[in-house]
Order: structure tokens, then C-alpha cells, then sequence
């Protein structure tokens, strides 16, 4: 792969030196994801209003997680799945939920795993889900807003999969220890 750039504030250009200000504020450094992604002003910038978008969600912290592992995982993302593992972990989501997201085991409720089955089939089907599907999304307690801020993240996750992919973007050392290969079959939606 070609080398991608990875900035910090000082290297960055202009229209990206607040955007890792605010990085540097929110983590206490400057992710690795965002570092890269400062070459891009707008690409970081979008990538940020996203991520604050969908945290202002109706989902809970286990229901972004399973939102975002899921996504993680499916995309075989290295660098996002331990970085969201240790998200999960500041926002007390348990365990059991993280690892089972991580190993493609089962969830701990069947409303987490219609969350996990419905974002697979989203991102799976590009978007297209038939009514049956819905209707079993909508069956396990969620809704029309669900739907859309399933979509929502999609996006987010999209962008940063796509560009640590491209860019073989590091592992951040706080999150080493959290490092993950997809070891298992792919869950089934």
C-alpha cells in the first residue's frame, strides 16, 4: 500500500489543525484514524460530525456498540474493532456484549442480536431489506428512527473501515492490547 501521511497539529494542514485540537480534547491524543485522516480536512471533519451525530442517537451504549462492532467486524477492520472495544469499555458496555461482538457469538438479548442482524443486512444488502426483515426488526422493540440511525452509522463506519484499510492506518498503543483477527465464521443475517 501507498504510504498515507499521518499528521499531527502541527504538520496538518490548516483546516485540520482544530479538527485534531478537538481529537486531542475528546481522547486525551490523537487517534491514529484521525491523524490520517487530517489530510483531508473534509474527509476528518465529516468523519467527526458523523461519530458526534450518531452518539446523539436514541441507541444506548450497548446499542452503539453492537451498531458499530458489527459494522467493524463484518469490514474486518483491525484498527476499528480494538478501538471500539476499548470505547465499549469507557462507556461500561459489558464484556459479555463486546466479546461476543468480537468472536461473532451470540449476543446476550434478542434485541441485540435483531440490532446486529438488521445492521449485517443493511450493510450486507447495500441498503436493500425486504419487508419481512423489517418487520422482524420492528417486531424486537425498534423502529423507523432505528432504521435510520442504523444507516447513520453505516456511514461513519464506512469511512473509517474504508480509509484504515487503505491506509494500514497503526494501532494505537492504548488499544494493542485489544488487537483482533476475525477468527470465527461470519455471523449469518
Amino acid at each position: 500500500m501507498t504510504d498515507f501521511p499521518s499528521h499531527d497539529i502541527d504538520s496538518a494542514p490548516d483546516a485540520s489543525k482544530p479538527l485534531l485540537e478537538n481529537s486531542q480534547k475528546a481522547f486525551g491524543r490523537l487517534p491514529g484514524l484521525h491523524k490520517v485522516m487530517a489530510e483531508s480536512p473534509q474527509a476528518l471533519e465529516g468523519y467527526q460530525v458523523l461519530h458526534k451525530l450518531f452518539t446523539e442517537t436514541d441507541f444506548d451504549a450497548d446499542e452503539m456498540t453492537v451498531v458499530w462492532q458489527a459494522i467493524n467486524v463484518e469490514h474486518e477492520c483491525h484498527y476499528c474493532v480494538p478501538a471500539h472495544t476499548g470505547i465499549a469499555k469507557r462507556m461500561k458496555v459489558s464484556d459479555e456484549i463486546s466479546n461476543a461482538l468480537r468472536d461473532e457469538t451470540a449476543l446476550p438479548s434478542a434485541k441485540l442480536e435483531a440490532l446486529r442482524t438488521f445492521t449485517l443486512r443493511m450493510l450486507r444488502g447495500r441498503g436493500n431489506v425486504t419487508d419481512a426483515q423489517m418487520k422482524e426488526f420492528f417486531d424486537a422493540g425498534y423502529g423507523h428512527r432505528a432504521v435510520l440511525d442504523v444507516i447513520l452509522g453505516l456511514a461513519q463506519k464506512t469511512m473509517s473501515n474504508y480509509i484504515n484499510h487503505v491506509a494500514e492506518t497503526p494501532l494505537d498503543e492504548p488499544v494493542k492490547p485489544l488487537a483482533w483477527t476475525r477468527g470465527k465464521t461470519p455471523v449469518t443475517a
